[in-house]
């Protein structure tokens, strides 16, 4: 993990802390604006349960063949050994990785 995604992080931490803080002072807000009303005029009216279906279906579709979701973490085809980041070699038993 380099220094800036660090630093994304902690800047998300404390957004996420100071929006938890003010959380009453959003809700207003957003009551003022009448957001409310509008997304429950879009849920009625868009997201019935086909649409959502069909966006979870194309969401399954657009993920690559062959491409794990946890990439982060790998398996050595020898040892079986769980390999964190992006090696090369397995440090356990030395075999390539691909």
């Amino acid at each position: 993990m380099n220094l800036g995604i660090r630093k994304i992080i902690i800047l998300g931490l404390v957004g996420a802390v100071f929006l938890a803080g003010n959380v009453a002072l959003i809700a207003n807000w957003l009551i003022e604006k009448g957001l409310p009303e509008k997304a429950a005029w879009v849920r009625e009216n868009f997201l019935t349960g086909t649409a959502v279906t069909v966006i979870l279906a194309l969401l399954i579709l657009i993920v690559e063949p062959g491409k794990s979701s946890g990439a982060l973490s790998r398996r050595c085809p020898v040892c079986d050994k769980r390999i964190l980041g992006n090696p090369n070699y397995c440090a356990e038993c030395g075999s390539k990785v691909s």
